[in-house]
């Protein structure tokens, strides 16, 4: 696994307080996307949060190298030198994982919204897969036939609860079909369990408090994702967000922002 040489992230900052988070975000989406979950938990915080390859002002991904290799030792370099609060939503939530299990010390408190490690959905519940391995061959067919803008939408039609593509502004439809390439790439990282995270007493050993989160309109796969994860993290709690699904975080943002709250005083 080698990350793309070069690569330096685009960090948006937010908010000014004491408190310093790094926030990851989901596919299709960028730093920014953490602004109302920013403003929800209010004056104390500062939130770091780095661009993807491909996503928001970041460089595009080479195509090359490991794209989720990039996004880990990218997101490593956004750490600060002590114990930091982490919070991850879809992707960025796998990545968040992983930088736990690989390095705990560097992790104050652990907030997961829908990582979509889908190693830990087939541990729990393989038949819960199923849906997600359909629409994913669709999203990548288009990919393979160079329709990009027909891949995003597939790809936003899988994983949002929110307003329909035809609704979305052409700057963040453009936006989306940069993005999705990188989408076949995750998958030895999710699907695969290529870092080993599955390994026995790996997660186990995973000592900062953390929070496993998911809207109440999620998929099944999400769900047993979820499970699987609780399952190992020993000091780990769910929370549901109502009447929501996978993009909580930036149509709910508030109630995301409570949880997180509540996290943040306990850790």
């Amino acid at each position: 696994m080698t990350a793309q040489p070069g690569f330096t992230p685009h960090v948006t900052t937010l908010g000014t307080g004491p408190r310093r988070i790094l926030a990851l975000h989901c596919t299709m989406a960028f730093g920014g996307a953490w602004g109302g979950v920013c403003k929800a938990l209010g004056e104390g915080v500062t939130l770091v949060a780095p661009d993807m390859p491909s996503h928001g002002k970041s460089p595009d991904w080479d195509g090359i190298s490991d794209f989720s290799q990039t996004v880990f030792e990218a997101s490593m370099s956004c750490l600060d030198t002590g114990p930091m609060d982490v919070i991850g939503h879809s992707f960025g939530a796998a990545t968040a994982l992983r930088m736990a299990v690989e390095h705990p010390e560097r992790i104050r408190s652990l907030t997961l919204f829908e990582p979509v490690f889908f190693a830990a959905a087939k541990a729990v519940s393989p038949e819960a897969l199923g849906d997600d391995d359909e629409n994913l061959k669709v999203m990548e067919a288009e990919l393979r036939a160079g329709n990009h803008i027909a891949a995003a939408r597939a790809f936003n039609r899988m994983w949002s609860t929110g307003p329909g593509w035809d609704t979305l502004p052409e700057r963040a439809q453009l936006a989306m079909a940069r993005a999705v390439p990188v989408v076949p790439a995750t998958k030895p990282f999710l699907y695969d369990d290529a870092q080993d995270l599955l390994a026995p007493g790996r997660m186990e050993a995973v000592g900062a408090p953390a929070l496993v989160m998911r809207g109440a309109l999620s998929l099944p796969v999400i769900n047993a994702a979820n499970a699987g994860l609780l399952n190992r993290l020993g000091n780990a709690r769910e929370v549901v967000i109502e009447g929501t699904g996978h993009m909580a975080p930036i149509s709910h943002p508030a109630d995301v922002a409570a949880a997180i709250a509540q996290m943040l005083a306990r850790s």
